[in-house]
């Protein structure tokens, strides 16, 4: 497929005068076995890989560049037999090849690009009715031409630079399909990208559906585009049909912008609108609680003025009644505060007397076990008095709480007084009461001292003249 008749004549084009050497085998035609790289002596010192993705990226541009040129020229309208457009789908096969990973399968190894291309519906979402319609195809049976199909389906719809260009931003997907070094994983896919924007003004009428597809071979015929001394007279004419269509471009990307500023816009206002008319109706709804919540505040405000009146009278009868009340009160409580301190202090001696007697019991539970037994006695005793003792600051709690039933009948009504009174002569006679118990105790007292003195001394005269400095102690804590 190589013109070797026309490589001298193209020296100035970049490529060498002498021989043509065959690259290391890839996966791409162009820069795997066969294709052609031009020899000088710098050639030695570069990376394969990135002339490889050079050769592409020099083939894309002639090729989009010649497609763009005989399109304008034939009329824009092609059809699949058309060679430029046929050479363009076949340089696009190749690059999206270029260092594409190896699949294993069950039976065999695969190396298809249908698999990066299919993963677009997933990024962009108009690229499923392509996808869907690929798969459709009855046809088609092997992923190289489901590939091919998807291809031509994104030229018609004038989408393909906008499919690849959200493929190749997303790296870390691509990762999966191709080497580090790919040409879609490089700057070189970017360009050729750009390049792809330029093939919106062609219009294309492809039928995909009755082609063979998956037996195709893809061979890039390299004559189309080595051109002769004859074609240099027309770079001025290329120039301003690459400055026109630049234009075009550029008028359509702005249209396409405009477009989708205004779409944006239009919604934009017609979300406002409905917002305003929302706002509008709470704010008739607000107004109208407004003036229901003023109409309800003055009048909460004249009952409130109204019941405020009435509770000031109320405090000052109140006011009246509480201060008698409290005289009468203070009255009563200082005849019952009396009595109590009175009842307190015969506690206190009580509980001083017992706190002697509990001594003493303790001193002689240490020397014999018959005094252990008269000391038990005289603890039962001693509790017998404890319980005479819960007795009496149980009835003492009973006159507070009786004290307390009067000062609540005081306020009441004047019948309340002669129960009063009627209460005032118990608590006398209980008061009497308590009196005679507190003498009986002192008495029941002076009988325990007296049997605890005679217990002694028999104790004394029993004992031995051994035990005579013990006598004197227990005498000594008798009398």
């Amino acid at each position: 497929m190589s013109c070797a008749a026309a490589v001298p004549a193209q020296a100035e084009n970049g490529f060498c005068s002498g021989n043509w050497g065959w690259g290391r085998p890839a996966a791409s035609g162009l820069g795997g076995g066969g294709g052609l790289r031009p020899c000088s002596t710098s050639a030695a010192v570069k990376d394969p890989t990135a002339v490889e993705r050079a050769n592409l990226l020099n083939m894309a541009k002639l090729s989009i560049k010649g497609l763009i040129e005989s399109a304008l020229s034939f009329g824009r309208t092609l059809d699949s037999d058309y060679p430029p457009l046929q050479q363009f789908f076949v340089v696009m096969e190749h690059c999206l090849k270029h260092g594409l990973k190896v699949r294993k399968s069950f039976l065999s190894y695969n190396k298809t690009i249908w698999g990066p291309l299919e993963l677009v519906e997933k990024l962009y979402p108009e690229a499923e009715e392509i996808a869907a319609s690929v798969r459709d195809l009855p046809g088609l049976k092997t992923p190289l031409g489901r590939a091919r199909a998807w291809l031509r389906l994104a030229l018609m719809q004038k989408k393909m630079a906008d499919y690849l260009r959200c493929l190749i931003i997303q790296r870390d997907l691509l990762s999966e399909f191709y080497e580090y070094h790919a040409l879609m994983m490089e700057e070189e896919g970017a360009v050729i990208v750009g390049l792809l924007v330029g093939l919106n003004v062609i219009d294309a009428n492809l039928c995909v559906k009755g082609e063979d597809l998956d037996s195709q071979v893809g061979v890039i015929d390299f004559s189309v585009y080595l051109k002769s001394d004859d074609d240099i007279g027309g770079k001025e004419r290329n120039v301003q049909i690459a400055s026109i269509l630049d234009q075009k471009n550029y008028v359509e990307e702005l249209n396409r912008q405009l477009n989708s500023t205004v779409s944006s816009l239009h919604a934009r206002v017609d979300s406002l609108e409905k917002s305003n008319t929302k706002l509008i109706e709470e704010l008739a709804i607000a107004k109208n609680n407004i003036i229901k919540l003023q109409e309800e505040n003055h009048h909460l405000r004249s009952e409130n003025t109204l019941i405020l009146m009435k509770t000031q009278h109320h405090l000052e009868a109140t006011k009246v009644d509480v201060e008698a009340e409290l005289q009468t009160y203070k009255h009563s409580r200082q005849g019952l505060d009396e009595m109590y301190n009175e009842a307190r202090r015969q506690l206190r001696e009580e509980s001083q007397l017992r706190q002697d007697m509990e001594n003493e019991l303790v001193v002689q539970v240490s020397m014999k076990h018959e005094i252990e037994l008269a000391m038990k006695l005289l603890e039962k005793d001693i509790h017998e008095k404890q319980d005479t003792l819960i007795g009496l600051r149980q009835q003492l709690d009973e006159v507070k709480a009786i004290n307390m039933e009067m000062y609540q009948k005081l306020q009441v009504s004047e019948d309340a007084m002669k129960e009063k009174n009627e209460i005032i002569g118990r608590l006398e006679e209980k008061t009497n009461q308590i009196n005679a118990t507190m003498k009986q105790l002192e008495q029941s007292d002076k009988d325990l001292l007296t049997q605890t003195r005679t217990i002694a001394m028999s104790f004394v005269k029993c004992a031995s003249n051994e035990a005579q400095h013990q006598y004197k102690l227990v005498k000594d804590i008798s009398f």
